[in-house]
C-alpha cells in the first residue's frame, strides 16, 4: 500500500521568507514600525486579556461596525482577516477554482504565488517596469478567460513604487467583469503622492474591485494578526465562508478598534517615518544608489548579483535588511538612529 504523503506540489511551493531576528541586531526587514502600541492601545489589550478563557467573536462584528462607519461604506462590503495576507488566500479560495489564473507583478509581495498554488490555482507574475513599477498594461494583455483574480500590490511590496488614480481607473475600464482586481494597500497610511488614489473609493462604486488594509504596520500590530477587506458584497459573503473560525483573536479585534480610536496619535508617528525615509532614500542617492520613489514605509535597492553580498555586509555590522537574491534588498525605516547606523554601513558597502 502506498505511505502516507502531502500533496507531491507542496515540495515546488515558493517558500515565505520572514525577515531575520537575531538577538542584538537591528532589524530592519520586515515592515515593522519601530514604536509599539500606544498606551491607551496597551491598556485596552490588557483589559480584554482577562476574558482570553472565552472564544472570540468569529464575525468580529463590532470592529465591521466600526470600519464601516469609519469607511462610509456597508457593513455587508466588509470582512475581517488574521492579517490581509490571510484574506489573500482566502480571495484565491472564494473566487479560483482549480486551473483558474491569479496575476500579479513579479516581484510584488512574495506570499502572492504561494496562496495562488495552495488554493491549486495557476499563478501568472508579471515583470516590472524598468522603472520597478507595476506595468498594468502588460497585465491586461495576459488577461485570458481563466483569469478570475488580480492582485495590483499599491504601493508595491517591495519596491514601494505607486500608481497612480488615472493609471488605476484606466486599467479597471479595461479590466473585464469576470476578473476580481484586488487592491492591496496595506502600506496606505505612508503615502504622501496626492495622485495615489484611495482604493475605496473604487470599491464603492465598481462591482469587480476589493481591497485589502492590515493594522499590522502603521498602526504597529503585526503581532496580533488583522487586516480587513472591502469587498463587493457577494465576496465579502464567500471571504467569510472560507475564513478559518476564530483566527481573529479577541485581543486583536479589541486593539484594532483602540488603534482606530488612536488614529491621529498613530499617523502622526507615521509622519515620522515618512521623513525618515525621504532622509535615507536621499543619502543613499547622495552615495550612488539606485533608490526609486518609495510611498512606503521601507526603500528598494535593485543591487542584482550584489544583493547577497550586501546583506552579509549589513549582517556583519549587526543590521538584518530584507535580500531577495539577484534582485534587491529592501529595507525598513527605522528610527532615526537606526537609520544613521545603515547608511554608515551601505556607505562603507560602496568603499
Amino acid at each position: 500500500m502506498p505511505s502516507l504523503a502531502p500533496r507531491p506540489d507542496l515540495e515546488s511551493l515558493p517558500k515565505y521568507v520572514p525577515g531575520r531576528t537575531i538577538h542584538g541586531a537591528i532589524k530592519l526587514a520586515s515592515n515593522e514600525v519601530p514604536g509599539g502600541p500606544l498606551p491607551s492601545v496597551r491598556a485596552a489589550i490588557t483589559e480584554a486579556a482577562a476574558d482570553v478563557n472565552r472564544y472570540p467573536d468569529s464575525g468580529s462584528q463590532a470592529l465591521r461596525e466600526r470600519l464601516a462607519t469609519e469607511l462610509g461604506v456597508p457593513i455587508e462590503q466588509l470582512a475581517i482577516g488574521c492579517g490581509s495576507v490571510s484574506l489573500c488566500q482566502q480571495l484565491i479560495q472564494a473566487v479560483c477554482g482549480p486551473g483558474d489564473e491569479a496575476m500579479f507583478a513579479w516581484r510584488s509581495f512574495e506570499a502572492y504565488p504561494i496562496v495562488t498554488q495552495v488554493a491549486h490555482a495557476i499563478g501568472v507574475k508579471i515583470p516590472l517596469t524598468e522603472g520597478h513599477g507595476l506595468d498594468l498594461d502588460a497585465m491586461l494583455a495576459a488577461v485570458t478567460d481563466r483569469t478570475k483574480l488580480i492582485f495590483v500590490c499599491n504601493p508595491n511590496n517591495p519596491t514601494g513604487t505607486v500608481l497612480h488614480r488615472d493609471e488605476i481607473e484606466r486599467f479597471l475600464d479595461a479590466v473585464p467583469a469576470h476578473v476580481l482586481v484586488v487592491l492591496d494597500e496595506a502600506y496606505k497610511e505612508f503615502v504622501t503622492d496626492p495622485e495615489v488614489p484611495d482604493g475605496v473609493d473604487f470599491a464603492r462604486t465598481r462591482s469587480n474591485v476589493a481591497v485589502l488594509r492590515t493594522f499590522s504596520k502603521a498602526y504597529g500590530l503585526a503581532g496580533l494578526r488583522v487586516g480587513y477587506a472591502v469587498a463587493p458584497t457577494p465576496i465579502a459573503d464567500a471571504l467569510r465562508q472560507v475564513y478559518v473560525a476564530f483566527s481573529v483573536n479577541a485581543l486583536a479585534q479589541v486593539a484594532a478598534i483602540a488603534s482606530l480610536d488612536a488614529a491621529d496619535e498613530l499617523l502622526e508617528r507615521c509622519q515620522e517615518i515618512i521623513t525618515e525615509r525621504e532622509r535615507v532614500r536621499n543619502s543613499l542617492l547622495d552615495m550612488g544608489y539606485d533608490i526609486p520613489p518609495t510611498q512606503a514605509n521601507f526603500v528598494w535597492l535593485p543591487l542584482g548579483e550584489r544583493t547577497v553580498a550586501f546583506s552579509e555586509h549589513m549582517l556583519d555590522r549587526k543590521l538584518i535588511v530584507r535580500p531577495f537574491p539577484g534582485d534587491g534588498a529592501r529595507v525598513t525605516i527605522g528610527t532615526p538612529e537606526e537609520n544613521d547606523l545603515f547608511l554608515a554601513a551601505a556607505r562603507e558597502f560602496l568603499s
